[in-house]
């Protein structure tokens, strides 16, 4: 099952290619066309369409391409980020200096790599997203940093206690429910928004990202 919900959030990885990717970089050169990011609430789901009312309050269409993916997220705890792990962080400049995380999604192992990198990410204004290995994770008084890796640079980012931390899981058409929270990356089409890709919440855990 793991292996049918992988494109959903790959870069770069050959064996599992996807159209579009959760997590990962959006360079000038590859806005043809334009990424976007819908995050909120299913209005109705029907075939290939899903309807969608956004956190900002807009209701939007999405077409669902052909070969389209379904993925979930699953809770899991700060202390279960370990060495090793891949992760995915969205984070803000703290004022003290280093990044506060604004969510975290743990990897499975098979997708060690995927979108490795740091890059700005559109959750809040100046938000940032890093795709990366972790080195260490340290308790702190409100929480734990961690250091991670990639690309030869590392970066500490603080964790406080109460950031959602999520990791993945499988889903179904029966989860697109309405009142569902989704994440969708997607493409900018004349008709709306073209998704190869849905992230749904389940079991009263919602994409954080």
């Amino acid at each position: 099952m793991i292996k049918n919900i992988l494109p959903a959030l790959v870069l770069g990885l050959s064996a599992i290619a996807s159209a579009a990717i959760l997590l990962a970089p959006v360079h000038a050169e590859d806005q043809k066309p334009k990424q976007v990011h819908v995050r909120g609430s299913i209005v109705d789901y029907s075939g290939s369409a899903l309807k969608v009312k956004t956190r900002e309050g807009e209701t939007v269409d999405v077409t669902l391409a052909d070969g389209w993916k379904l993925a979930s997220v699953a809770k899991a705890v700060v202390t279960d980020i370990k060495p090793g792990d891949f992760v995915g962080i969205a984070s803000l400049p703290s004022a003290g200096g280093g990044d506060g995380a604004l969510e975290v999604l743990i990897f499975p192992p098979a997708m060690k790599g995927a979108g490795e990198g740091s890059y700005g990410w559109d959750l809040k204004p100046n938000s940032s997203m890093t795709n990366a290995t972790v080195a260490d994770a340290v308790k702190d008084v409100d929480g734990r940093t961690v250091t991670v890796s990639y690309h030869g640079k590392e970066k500490k980012i603080a964790i406080p206690d109460g950031t959602p931390v999520v990791t993945i899981a499988p889903a179904t058409k029966d989860d697109l429910v309405p009142g569902a929270v989704v994440f969708i990356p997607a493409e900018k089409a004349a008709s709306g928004a073209l998704a190869h890709q849905v992230l749904v919440g389940k079991n009263g855990v919602v994409p954080p990202m």
